[in-house]
């Protein structure tokens, strides 16, 4: 396991990269002058990978809708919940059905986490989101299995649309890197990457029974290690600071201090640490630019999945306008997910790539595609062969081949 190494002034570092630029939470413009570093020399732009032929679908979209021409799809969705709190959701088999011709790709994962129904607490009323009880939440790990034989229920030519993840294993458990191996060597030729896993958010957190989950604990570690040998995407879910926001946001050292631990790691930090009551604070995008400019952090990308995110990109003028900038100079970086939970129809899953619209027709049309398709496929497609060739050194090993 990789002796966490700890980040000279570490609070000094997140001071420097997402310290606020004005008191308060808000848009921000994002000038030159506040974007590079005093001490360092102005960032290159990453570059922009050739892009395939796309349709550009850039026209205003309805607020619930998004159609795509004949023959393109509109995105590849790097954050997909088949299921739900109480592990609830359509068949995969549906979900490819309503989704054909229209979406690409898809990371496709569970919850990890249950929604416990107490009836002391909430009688015959069953919840299915964690904001609908006060009841604990606890992690499920059968999840795993449940992801996995979806994926083999679907015809051969369909499973190239999906790319598995493992969700179900607790992140203060130092066990829990036995439990990703497991699985991969259970359902070998499933899965491509573990995640989406929680470490803080917003008010999930307190609600999971056992202990809580943290950025020190070395089973964090053992499992982005374990990611690391094996190949695995990583997608975590880790706010930026709580609900009553710091200056600096108070996990940005820890989370930057982990990112920088484990440079062999692919890792996609999911909403770039915002979320339903986690807004942007000044210094947000800003301290994205720093972060993306800086070598030690190439091994991390940022997605924008859960329209809980996109309302604060699309919020203003200003917000859209540093937004833009961001995706720009750093176009490599970012992936477009849905974060759609178990949805019913096509109009509730596509509603956080309609939010995107403005984003979208503002974007240049090269990295646009970066966005919505091909980072997607440059990251798993790099991931999944290291994954299945260490399956196969493993079960070959066990038979004694």
């Amino acid at each position: 396991m990789t002796p966490r190494r700890r980040i000279p002034a570490a609070g000094v570092l997140a001071m420097a990269l997402f310290a606020a630029c004005a008191t308060g939470r808000g848009p921000e413009a994002m000038p030159s002058a506040a974007i590079a570093s005093p001490s360092a020399a102005p960032a290159t732009p990453s570059p922009v990978a050739p892009a395939t032929p796309f349709v550009e679908t850039g026209a205003p979209m309805a607020a619930t809708t998004a159609e795509t021409a004949s023959g393109t799809v509109l995105f590849n969705d790097s954050h997909f919940h088949l299921l739900n709190y109480v592990q609830r959701g359509p068949a995969a088999r549906e979900f490819l059905e309503m989704t054909d011709g229209r979406v690409g790709r898809v990371a496709m994962f569970g919850i990890p986490l249950q929604q416990k129904w107490d009836y002391f607490l909430s009688g015959d009323r069953a919840p299915d989101y964690y904001l609908r009880s006060n009841a604990d939440l606890y992690y499920y790990s059968f999840v795993d299995a449940v992801i996995a034989r979806e994926y083999l229920s679907l015809p051969e030519a369909e499973r190239g649309r999906v790319d598995p993840m493992i969700t179900g294993f607790n992140p203060t458990d130092m066990y829990s890197a036995d439990h990703i191996e497991r699985v991969l060597l259970t359902f070998p030729g499933v899965f491509a990457g573990i995640g989406e896993f929680s470490i803080h958010k917003e008010f999930v957190s307190s609600k999971v029974s056992g202990h809580a989950a943290s950025l020190r604990n070395p089973a964090l570690d053992r499992i982005l290690d374990t990611a690391a040998e094996i190949g695995l995407v990583v997608i975590l879910h880790c706010d930026i600071d709580n609900v009553r926001p710091g200056d600096p946001p108070d996990f940005a050292a820890e989370l930057l201090e982990l990112f920088a631990d484990h440079p062999d790691a692919t890792i996609i930090w999911a909403h770039t640490g915002l979320g339903r009551f986690i807004a942007p604070a000044e210094g947000h995008v800003a301290g994205l630019d720093r972060m993306l400019a800086d070598p030690l952090y190439d091994h991390i990308a940022l997605d924008i999945s859960w329209d809980e995110v996109a309302k604060y990109v699309v919020r203003d003028e200003a917000s859209l306008k540093a937004w833009t900038a961001l995706i720009e100079r750093h176009p490599t970086r970012f992936l477009f997910g849905t974060d759609a939970v178990a949805p019913t129809d096509w109009d509730a899953y596509v509603r956080n790539h309609a939010v995107y619209a403005p984003l979208w027709q503002r974007l240049d049309p090269a990295v646009r595609a970066q966005v919505e398709r091909l980072n997607y496929e440059r990251i798993f497609d790099a991931a999944i062969p290291r994954v299945r060739a260490w399956e196969e050194r493993r079960l070959t090993g066990r038979n004694g081949s």
